[in-house]
């Protein structure tokens, strides 16, 4: 069967006003998170304050009979016109189940203006859509469609600074966000080994912290603040480095033998992880499933992870039902990040996620078994993105 068509929408999306009062602002509300802009006062203070608002989209692609499967995609404007002006039109006609063929038909397709970053973003959405259309034509969940679950459930870690919070929810592991960077010299260091004490202090000895640093340091810094760190046992350091300076990945990875070193997050199409495994760059790969090109560039990534020993880990993999099927099937996706938006007393479930979308419960989830990936939206009478 083939595809009829391609279509970029305005996705409506349900909201939910939380009733329980928070015991206090969550840890977002408030500054510094360490970052590339960490360097300028201007933009150093909060994050948001420079993140790209691109906002978001659905891709719904149909098949020759009728059935549609659909993905939300981000990226915004950019990514959405390379679908619906570049990808779409040219992926119409095109066998709708032969996902692998039409990933890398998308991936050669980018070439000419780079298949990286915000083209990554835009086959990411198209490759999950049509994994949703051929759960749905096969009246499968997509994790079967891998293959079957590797596991019984997905056992997850929290991803917060409210790392109290993350205990009472029943995670057995958190990760915290750093605050500081190179530019705020020796003070900021020293915050950073307190907070880094503060939460070991807190969780005792028997649950994992890692710390993530979210492209903020260069060679030195990562080597300084590891050393700093290493009495608090961290099971990893995450995204110290820009992530296109593959050199000073390998740098840090010699300067740091004993340090588990764990990035990913921004690379984008499966080579620069072919690369990384290659060099033994780190210790753990973390892809997002919705940026790198989908679940079949996910599924490649992981080939190539596990032939050569090294872990995988999707970012943000239980936040969405992308990463939720990619990590329950794929035998190399051992454990899952959630990244926890309620402020602390809040309920996950009084903000929750997508309609149909488990949420986790004590550190535990378990993706739904609806054909495709489950989602309880009905795209039908969303508005075309343009015009």
């Amino acid at each position: 069967m083939k595809l009829r068509s391609i279509r970029v929408l305005k996705p409506e999306l349900p909201t939910r006003t939380p009733t329980t009062p928070p015991r206090r602002e969550p840890w977002t509300a408030h500054g510094p998170v360490a970052c590339p802009l960490t360097r300028y006062p201007r933009y150093a203070a909060w994050r948001p304050s420079w993140l790209p608002r691109f906002g978001g989209y659905a891709v719904v692609v149909e098949a020759a009979d009728g059935t549609t499967g659909f993905a939300l995609g981000g990226g915004g404007t950019p990514a959405a016109a390379v679908i619906h002006e570049h990808l779409g039109p040219r992926l119409v006609d095109e066998p709708c189940l032969a996902t692998e063929r039409l990933y890398d038909l998308m991936l050669r397709l980018c070439m000419p203006f780079g298949a990286g970053g915000l083209a990554s973003f835009a086959t990411s959405a198209v490759d999950l859509a049509l994994w949703d259309l051929k759960g749905k034509l096969l009246g499968r969940p997509v994790y079967e469609l891998l293959g079957g679950p590797a596991r019984d459930h997905l056992t997850c870690y929290a991803t917060g600074n409210d790392t109290d919070w993350h205990l009472e929810l029943g995670f057995g592991a958190s990760k915290m966000a750093c605050p500081y960077g190179p530019a705020d010299g020796l003070d900021g260091l020293r915050r950073n080994e307190e907070l880094v004490a503060s939460r070991r202090e807190l969780v005792g000895p028997g649950v994992e912290l890692m710390l993530d640093c979210w492209m903020a340091f260069d060679e030195e810094y990562t080597v300084r603040l590891a050393e700093t760190l290493r009495p608090y046992r961290l099971k990893w350091l995450e995204e110290c480095l820009i992530p296109e300076d593959l050199d000073a990945h390998a740098a840090v990875r010699a300067r740091l033998p004993w340090q588990t070193l764990a990035t990913g997050e921004h690379w984008y199409t499966p080579y620069p992880f072919q690369h990384a495994v290659a060099h033994r760059l780190v210790d753990i790969l973390q892809p997002d499933i919705a940026w790198c090109g989908g679940l079949t560039a996910v599924s490649r990534i992981c080939a190539l992870a596990e032939a050569a020993g090294t872990n995988v880990i999707l970012h943000g993999g239980g936040n969405s039902p992308y990463g939720q099927h990619a990590s329950l099937a794929l035998p190399g996706l051992t454990w899952t990040e959630y990244f926890v938006g309620t402020p602390p007393g809040v309920p996950l479930q009084e903000l929750g996620g997508w309609p149909g979308v488990p949420l986790p419960q004590d550190g535990v989830l378990r993706p739904s078994d609806a054909p495709g990936f489950g989602v309880e939206l009905d795209p039908t009478g969303w508005a075309p993105y343009f015009g």
